[in-house]
């Protein structure tokens, strides 16, 4: 297999996501903040990018995530067990919303219509992707039987995440 050398695939993998950015929709009218330009760093120049064309995710600093679980419903016989498997599902559910900021998430879904009369109507949602880096933020008690775990994670860790993403998208394609 030809492998690309590390400068070569950063270059591409930058090439690229500048290129997706450029895709994207603008969000001026949800836009709250003033059109000031962004400077994004790049390896032959700088790129103004204005505010009003980043999506919502870009103008955050960080994207933060929240995860429930509830502790009576744990497979353990043990209080203090079903306690600790609560908050690593709690943990578990918050990586999933952050997968879902971070990659999307992909929907399927089917209905049946008979006679103008909807008699199923089913749909599949599924996140898959990689994080890393994600803040521990914190995990509490939320009433009586349930644990909340709420994580951050910072924005350049977001865009290493989408190049890394771009690039298995480039690969596969090969």
């Amino acid at each position: 297999m030809n492998r690309l050398p590390p400068l070569k695939l950063a270059l591409s993998l930058s090439a690229a996501l500048l290129c997706a950015c450029q895709a994207l929709p603008t969000m001026s009218g949800l836009n709250a903040a003033p059109a000031a330009p962004i400077s994004t760093p790049s390896t032959s120049a700088n790129v103004e990018i204005p505010m009003a064309s980043l999506p919502l995710v870009e103008r955050r600093e960080s994207l933060t995530a929240t995860g429930y679980a509830v502790i009576s419903v744990q497979n353990h016989r043990l209080p203090a067990q079903q306690r600790l498997l609560a908050i690593r599902a709690a943990k578990l559910d918050a990586y999933r919303s952050l997968t879902e900021q971070v990659y999307g998430l992909r929907m399927d879904a089917t209905a049946t219509v008979a006679d103008m009369v909807v008699q199923n109507d089913t749909f599949r949602s599924r996140v898959e992707g990689v994080i890393y880096g994600a803040t521990l933020v914190s995990i509490t008690p939320s009433g009586d039987d349930t644990y909340e775990t709420t994580l951050t994670l910072d924005k350049a860790t977001v865009q290493d995440l989408r190049m890394l993403y771009l690039g298995q998208l480039a690969s596969k394609n090969k």
